[in-house]
């Protein structure tokens, strides 16, 4: 290789060796709890997006408009194990549950049984999995599992009988409570507001590096003389 200009070519090898320290440096054990780079920012963004899906508070007021709603459902479950936990957690809602094994029918006050599907997931949210554990015997996690399974049928049910306007409420419970504290769990929530510094430096590193790479290519390029240069105009 035959280097023309050694000050770019210089100027370009040491930025490309730098920034390859640097991403050697971004998969080492060295940020948070020795966790890499990645898995740090990765942390860091999840409990940044779970911060702000905390709809628990508005859903609690929504809810008062189905104090006393009855309804009655019909719902099959995928395996026998859920349908006992089902059973479980709507029988201390206050719900009555008859049927055996995956096939069950509940019946009672629609919203006192979402008030304790929304007072679940606020428990899991916040990551208190042994309340639950206490409360039903089993994990939170499977828990949250049953209300989810039991819930979409409960959803599906509801739609059958035209009662559409209660049926979007139990999936708005579904998808802002329910799936929300599962899919989160052992997430630690953050505002955004909390770690702007952070947030602020990634985003700031994260122009600055990759702007990095195309300069040290740019000036390793320079150093061997390949230049981009206007094409010839051509006359007719």
């Amino acid at each position: 290789m035959l280097v023309r200009d050694s000050k770019h070519f210089i100027k370009g090898l040491l930025l490309a060796i730098t920034f390859l320290v640097v991403l050697v440096a971004m998969f080492l054990p060295l940020f948070g709890e020795g966790e890499n780079a990645l898995k740090a920012a990765d942390k860091l963004f999840n409990s940044i997006s779970k911060g702000s899906t905390y709809y628990i508070p508005d859903l609690e007021k929504k809810n008062q408009a189905y104090a006393g709603k009855t309804f009655k459902a019909d719902i099959k479950l995928k395996t026998s194990e859920i349908g006992q936990r089902t059973v479980k957690i709507f029988s201390l809602a206050g719900a009555k549950v008859t049927g055996d094994g995956s096939q069950i029918q509940i019946s009672g006050d629609l919203g006192q049984v979402l008030k304790s599907a929304i007072k679940d997931s606020d428990a899991m949210f916040y990551n208190k999995d042994s309340e639950l554990m206490a409360k039903y015997g089993f994990s939170g996690l499977d828990a949250m599992y049953a209300w989810w399974n039991a819930l979409k049928e409960i959803d599906k049910d509801l739609k059958r009988q035209t009662m559409f306007k209660e049926a979007a409420f139990v999936d708005t419970i579904l998808k802002k409570a329910v799936e929300v504290s599962y899919n989160f769990f052992k997430i630690v929530p953050e505002s955004a507001v909390s770690k702007a510094g952070i947030l602020g430096f990634s985003l700031v590193f994260y122009v600055v590096y990759t702007l990095w790479w195309g300069i040290a290519i740019f000036f390793l390029f320079e150093g061997i003389g390949l230049q981009m240069t206007a094409g010839a105009k051509k006359e007719h």
